[in-house]
């Protein structure tokens, strides 16, 4: 069997690389009735050889972590899609996320039995990207989430 290869589909995923820190917005929701504002810290790395990015993420509110997350992102050219496994400190099994980019901004989506969620990755501006976290009792009225607007840092 022959090893994989880095293809184009996994060279997008590396615009993802880097240190970014940037400004978010929680819209209110059962788990953060008031909502409010929040500074993220977001590390993405490039593992196995070019084939995930392993992302490692804090959310700071009043000077202290409020939530932090660790995802793996690839390609899956059987399925032909991205897909995202998610942890975070709400300890809750792990969510598998799939979609797809167009142009520069990729679109996951996840269902599971209490909601639907998408997360948005905008990387069409060069050394900034923007997230959003909307969800969705039935996959077709979407609420934000969680919005955040994040700068390269190295």
């Amino acid at each position: 069997m022959e090893m994989p290869k880095v293809t184009d589909a996994h060279r997008k995923l590396q615009k993802l690389v880097g240190s970014w820190t940037g400004d978010e917005r929680i819209s209110p929701s059962p788990w953060d009735p008031k909502g409010g504002a929040a500074i993220g810290k977001v590390l993405n790395r490039g593992a196995v050889g070019g084939l995930v990015v392993v992302q490692d993420y804090t959310q700071e509110r009043n000077g202290a972590v409020s939530f932090s997350g660790h995802g793996v992102l690839s390609w899956d050219g059987i399925g032909e899609c991205y897909v995202m496994h998610w942890w975070d400190s709400m300890g809750m099994p792990p969510g598998e996320f799939r979609g797809q980019f167009q142009g520069d901004v990729l679109t996951l989506c996840n269902e599971d039995s209490q909601m639907h969620s998408r997360a948005t990755f905008d990387l069409s501006k060069p050394g900034r990207y923007a997230f959003k976290m909307e969800v969705s009792q039935d996959g077709n009225q979407w609420y934000p989430f969680m919005e955040g607007s994040y700068a390269r840092q190295d």
